[in-house]
């Protein structure tokens, strides 16, 4: 008779004999049938009966009793056991590294395998070599080990190609960035701001109040005699002024007169005394290049200097959009620009646009165009206005007269605009439409039908124009007058001297 309870670590002992490796106790197996004392175990009937809280077993031998208590050893290692573990879900992102890491991988597999392969030769150009002295390998086996090597490495090539084929590559966007601030330093003392101080009329239900006022534009030096610096500009920058006013580039200032005009095509020359010029910024200051605008391509980089808004001189650069764009000018002239998406604001007009070699092509002007578009700007092509500059700095310098000394001409008159000129076939200018009795005109000969073409040397396309001229002579100064008169034929040209007279006076 055996003692029906067994010690605690009696199960353990149990376990480890009869159990098989890996798996728990869930249930035990009945039929101890009989126990001998050399601890070994006859094989007998068994029942099955799950052992529960204080379950009990009997057979032959006597009877057993085992405890519901189990170590927590057991219980720990079998909850352990039993346990199945969840795999995680790969994230989503982990694919395209999982690419990436097939790609490296089969790229250390090729390099291995070349490695590999420059061993192979190695070696087995070294037996060829051992083969011709005893006669035992033939070349042609190192040739076949080539190929064989070769074969391995295309095979690795092809499956990183197919791997790497998924992923998404980066495309690669090459900025380039042109650095003109050399062209600009070399440029920047060739170009002044251009202050016009000018009497603004303006008309309020019917009556006519002035008052001063201010506007600014840019220019460029282009020439230096004995006694002047001249400088071209825009005619819009200086039209009716009063007084113009030029700041150079290290922020001096001068007064300037004008030299000749030519509404037309908005160009005007201006001088700067030399004794007006301060001597340090006769040092800084230099005569603008002027390039060729008949050889400029569409693409080709062009830099804007002027005085923008009216703050200063500042830089924008751009292309050349167009060449020989057609646009109307003046209200009545038209002509070909140059196009260009450097930004051209308002004080920008008489200013330079440059090519990337410093060379000026072009005098920009705010108010071909307007303000209608944004990134396009205009220029005028410099190859067309270097022979009217060069006329114009011939002129003779004017400066404004005193009101009450100008001189008076003596007729009132209509402008001849380009459309009254094509409708009736007329010259353009100013025809006269009356010839007041003892003035300047009246004694010339001029009559009424004449129309003026030329005063003095300066076109003449409209009444305004006419009346601007005037403001720079005075009484007794002689002037020439050319004008179309009407014969039996035809219009033609004559040439009248005249002097003239006082308004006041007369």
């Amino acid at each position: 008779m055996y003692d029906n309870h067994y010690p605690n670590d009696y199960t353990s002992q149990s376990e480890n004999k009869q159990q098989p490796a890996g798996t728990g106790y869930r249930t035990y197996q009945n039929g101890y049938s009989s126990y001998q004392q050399n601890n070994t175990t006859a094989q007998g009937a068994a029942q099955q009966n799950p052992y529960g809280q204080g379950s009990s077993y009997q057979s032959q031998g006597g009877s057993y009793q085992y405890g519901s208590t189990y170590p927590n050893d057991y219980a720990r290692m079998d909850h352990q056991k039993d346990k199945k573990v969840k795999e995680k879900k790969p994230h989503a992102g982990g694919k395209y590294f999982k690419k990436v890491l097939a790609a490296v991988s089969l790229g250390l597999f090729f390099g291995i395998f070349a490695g590999l392969g420059l061993y192979i030769v190695d070696a087995v150009s070294g037996m060829s070599a051992r083969a011709d002295q005893t006669g035992n390998i033939e070349q042609t086996a190192v040739e076949t080990a080539i190929e064989e090597v070769e074969e391995v490495e295309d095979a690795a090539k092809e499956a990183v190609n197919q791997t790497t084929a998924g992923i998404k590559k980066t495309d690669t966007v090459t900025t380039v960035v042109s650095d003109v601030s050399d062209v600009v330093s070399e440029v920047m003392p060739s170009i002044v701001a251009v202050n016009n101080h000018y009497t603004e009329t303006l008309s309020y239900f019917g009556q006519s109040m002035s008052s001063e006022a201010d506007a600014s534009g840019s220019g460029i030096i282009v020439g230096q005699n004995d006694t002047e610096l001249l400088i071209v500009t825009n005619y819009h920058v200086i039209e009716d002024t009063d007084k113009l006013t030029v700041q150079f580039v290290e922020g001096s200032e001068a007064e300037a007169l004008i030299k000749g005009m030519d509404p037309n095509m908005d160009l005007a020359v201006i001088a700067v005394p030399i004794e007006e010029i301060e001597t340090k910024t006769l040092q800084e200051i230099k005569v603008a290049t002027l390039g060729d605008s008949d050889s400029l391509v569409v693409g080709e980089p062009a830099i804007a200097i002027g005085n923008s808004l009216g703050y200063g001189q500042s830089v924008t650069t751009g292309v050349i959009s167009a060449l020989d764009r057609s646009i109307e000018i003046s209200g009545s002239a038209d002509g070909t620009f140059i196009q260009t998406d450097a930004a051209i604001n308002p004080g920008n007009s008489g200013g330079a646009l440059l090519n990337i070699k410093g060379e000026v092509i072009g005098i920009n002007s705010n108010k071909i165009g307007g303000s209608a578009v944004e990134g396009m700007g205009y220029a005028i092509p410099i190859s067309a206005a270097s022979p009217i500059i060069a006329d114009l700095m011939l002129k003779e310098t004017k400066s404004k007269v005193a009101k009450e000394e100008r001189g008076y001409l003596g007729i009132s008159g209509i402008s001849v605009t380009p459309e009254v000129s094509e409708a009736y076939g007329m010259p353009e200018g100013v025809y006269i439409a009356q010839v007041y009795e003892n003035t300047a005109a009246s004694r010339a000969g001029l009559k009424q039908g004449d129309i003026i073409m030329e005063f003095n040397g300066d076109s003449i396309t409209s009444m305004d124009e006419l009346q601007r001229e005037l403001e720079f002579y005075a009484k007794g100064d002689t002037v020439e007058v050319k004008v179309m008169t009407m014969t039996v034929n035809g219009y033609e040209e004559a040439a009248v001297e005249l002097t003239l007279g006082n308004k006041v006076q007369e």
